[in-house]
Order: structure tokens, then C-alpha cells, then sequence
């Protein structure tokens, strides 16, 4: 199977479709369990919840029963402002609101340990920006506080593929708690690491049937992995902002390579570039940078875009690639789950990388996910055409 996608977000209409459709009866209980048992909670830890209110409303005693079962300390749960907010509400009250409360959320959350950000809240609150100062905090005491990120697709975790639609939503939801629920999270973690050993070793060489012909070396950059494990000790060690991060599902490794080293070319699907439709697009790098550009249509709009961004724009971001078998692409009705998770999707993304540890600032990034891609690093070949050969 050979499909590619480039990043586009969902937009509100889409949104409003996939929560329109019906739901599947999840197991609440036993996704709560699985995401307390990955914080591996030392007794008396502090665990909040971060939740827009109304969504996944009914798993939130299942996580607040866990944490009490698993010897923790359960502080309960603050809503962040429901959206979508009253037509009535004046942006600019909303605006001053949340630049004045930050900070007093991060004072009561000082002596939180773990949070678990519930679908539908995200960085655009307070109260999510405010509980996220802390593990950023944390990268110089080591305390080990850290987050769940438990998105699900109300962050817009799924992407079509080019010619595709996506499924629907109860479809979506029972792979995701099927990845959630019953992934090994040990085997998870190990493969994960063999890879990045392998990085440490030799050149990464990514190859597609369209063109893609890209090259690079991730050297001792700090590898994030995506394995589910949410404990003390794990995230006390992590030397950047996304290490302490965990992400539920699980399942990718993600790289900043030294932008020096990115040379090449990746070739895009049918994509979007400042909202319009691109075909044929190639870009070329040296030195990390994009230096040349072709495209069959469109091209201005890339360029557009790029002028926007700024310098960030056109260097390269980070490597990532999916491990779980579980959030794979469908053979039959495929799609992307879970941002690119699944064994065997790549992720090139341009931009600032500065919270892998890279040396790209600017703010802008740009999520291009691939699923027909060959990589090789050293002289062995791990994924091929989209499928993972080593696991």
C-alpha cells in the first residue's frame, strides 16, 4: 500500500461533523486504569485533571478512583472555559482573562505532581498553559512532574489521506481504545530503543517511489520516546519540555537531526499551503534549509506561506516515525490515527524545533505525514514502502 498525506488541519466544520456522528460505548473504566498505571504513581503524589467541561465527562470519577487506588492524591479536576463560547462574549475580555489568570494557575498548581489533560482542553487555556509551566520548570529541579496529554480526536489527531475520507467517529474512537487499552507497552519501548541506538550509528536515508530522497544524522540529539511511560523516574530524566509529555495512545519516536546534516529532497502529496491546493511539490535541502522549490501547481502558495513563517519556514524540523502496530493505517478505509503513532508512518515537519533540542527557532511548524516511505539508517532498512521490517 502506498499512501502519503501532508498535514492539514481540521477545521471546524469537520469537527462539528465528527462529533455529529454516533459514538461507540467506550470502556471508561478500563481506559482510566491504563492511564493511571502509566503514571506509575509513588504513594501521596499529586494528580489533577485539566478538562473541557461536557467532554468525556463520564471517565472522569473512573480517573479520579484510579489515582485514590493507586495511592496517589486526587485533587479533582478545573475546567478550563467551554467552548465554543457565547456569540456575545467580546474577544478582547476573553483575551485580557486569560493573560491575567496564567499565572495564578501555575501559583495553585505548585504542588501538583502529574496532570492528565482530557480531550478538548489544549494550549490555547490558561489553566492547560499554566499546568505545563510546571515540566518545563521541571527540566532544572528534576522533580518529575509531568502531563498526560490524553487528546483524542478532539485535538485533531486524525488525517485523511489524499483521496480518502476518514471514518467515522466510532470507528476512529474503538481503535484508539483499542491502542490505549491493549498495546505492550514493554515491547513498545524496546523496540523503540533499538531504533534509536541505530541513530546513533549512522547516516538516516529516506527514500519514496514520488522522489523523496533525503539524508541526515541525528548525532547525540536527544531522542523522545512516545512509549507510554509516564512515571517519576522517567520523566525526571528527560532533558527537553516533550519528555515530559507523555502521550496516551502511544507509540512514536521523534528527533531533531543536526539541521546541518538534512540533505536532499522530499517529494509532497496533492497538499495545503496558505490554504490553497498544491500538486507536484518538491522541495530541495542543504544544510537543513530549503534552497529550491518546483511544484506542478501552485508553487506561489508555498512560497506564501514560507514568506509568512519566516526563517522557520524553511528549515527543516524533526524526524519522527510511528512504532504501534495497533494505530497503523488501515489496509481497507485507511487513514492516519493518532498523529502519525503507527508502525511505519514518518513524519517530516518543518520549522521550530527547539523543543526536541534543536536549533530552530521562529515558532512556526509544519506537520507533513508519510506512509509510502523507506528508511534506512547505516545499512539496514527498518521501514520499507510504508511497512515496518524490524519491530
Amino acid at each position: 500500500m502506498r499512501l502519503f498525506v501532508t498535514f492539514i488541519s481540521v477545521g471546524a466544520a469537520a469537527a462539528a461533523v465528527l462529533s455529529a456522528q454516533p459514538r461507540l460505548t467506550l470502556d471508561y473504566p478500563a481506559m482510566a486504569r491504563v492511564i493511571v498505571e502509566r503514571l506509575s504513581l509513588r504513594p501521596g503524589e499529586r494528580v489533577l485533571s485539566v478538562a473541557h467541561p461536557g467532554t468525556f465527562a463520564e471517565m472522569v470519577p473512573h480517573i479520579r478512583y484510579e489515582v485514590m487506588r493507586a495511592g496517589g492524591v486526587d485533587l479533582g479536576v478545573v475546567d478550563v472555559l467551554q467552548e465554543p463560547v457565547p456569540a456575545s462574549f467580546e474577544p478582547a475580555v476573553l483575551q485580557k482573562g486569560a493573560r491575567e489568570s496564567r499565572a495564578p494557575y501555575k501559583a495553585m498548581f505548585r504542588e501538583v505532581d502529574a496532570a492528565i489533560m482530557m480531550p478538548g482542553a489544549n494550549p490555547s487555556h490558561p489553566a492547560y498553559l499554566a499546568m505545563q509551566d510546571w515540566p518545563k520548570d521541571d527540566l532544572a529541579d528534576r522533580r518529575g512532574r509531568r502531563t498526560v496529554h490524553f487528546h483524542w480526536l478532539e485535538a485533531g489527531s486524525a488525517y485523511p489521506i489524499a483521496g480518502q475520507p476518514l471514518p467515522p467517529r466510532f470507528a476512529m474512537d474503538a481503535l484508539y481504545q483499542r491502542a490505549l487499552v491493549d498495546t505492550n507497552y514493554q515491547a513498545l519501548a524496546e523496540s523503540q530503543r533499538r531504533f534509536a541506538a541505530a541513530l546513533r550509528t549512522g547516516d538516516v536515508h529516506i527514500t519514496s517511489p514520488s522522489g523523496t530522497d533525503l539524508r541526515f544524522r541525528t548525532g547525540d540529539r536527544p531522542v523522545n520516546f512516545q512509549d507510554g511511560d509516564a512515571s517519576r523516574s522517567r520523566t525526571a530524566s528527560g532533558v527537553t519540555l516533550i519528555d515530559k509529555e507523555i502521550e496516551l495512545p502511544s507509540g512514536a519516536i521523534r528527533v531533531a537531526p543536526i539541521e546541518e546534516s538534512v540533505e536532499g529532497v522530499i517529494a509532497f502529496p496533492p497538499s495545503q499551503w496558505d490554504g490553497r491546493p498544491v500538486e507536484g511539490l518538491k522541495l530541495r535541502f542543504a544544510r537543513g534549509r530549503v534552497v529550491a522549490m518546483t511544484a506542478t501547481s501552485a508553487q506561489e502558495a508555498v512560497e506564501a506561506e514560507m514568506r509568512v513563517a519566516g526563517t522557520a519556514g524553511r528549515a527543516f524540523r524533526e524526524f519522527a516515525l510511528g512504532f504501534n502496530p495497533l494505530l497503523a493505517v488501515p489496509e481497507r478505509e485507511p487513514w492516519i490515527p493518532y498523529y502519525g503513532y503507527g508502525a511505519g508512518v514518518v513524519r517530516l515537519s518543518l520549522g521550530d524545533n527547539s523543543e526536541l533540542g534543536g536549533a530552530v527557532t521562529g515558532g512556526y511548524v509544519r506537520w507533513n505525514f508519510f506512509t509510502d516511505l523507506t528508511v534506512t539508517v547505516g545499512s539496514t532498512t527498518w521501514v520499507r514502502g510504508g511497512r515496518m521490517l524490524i519491530s
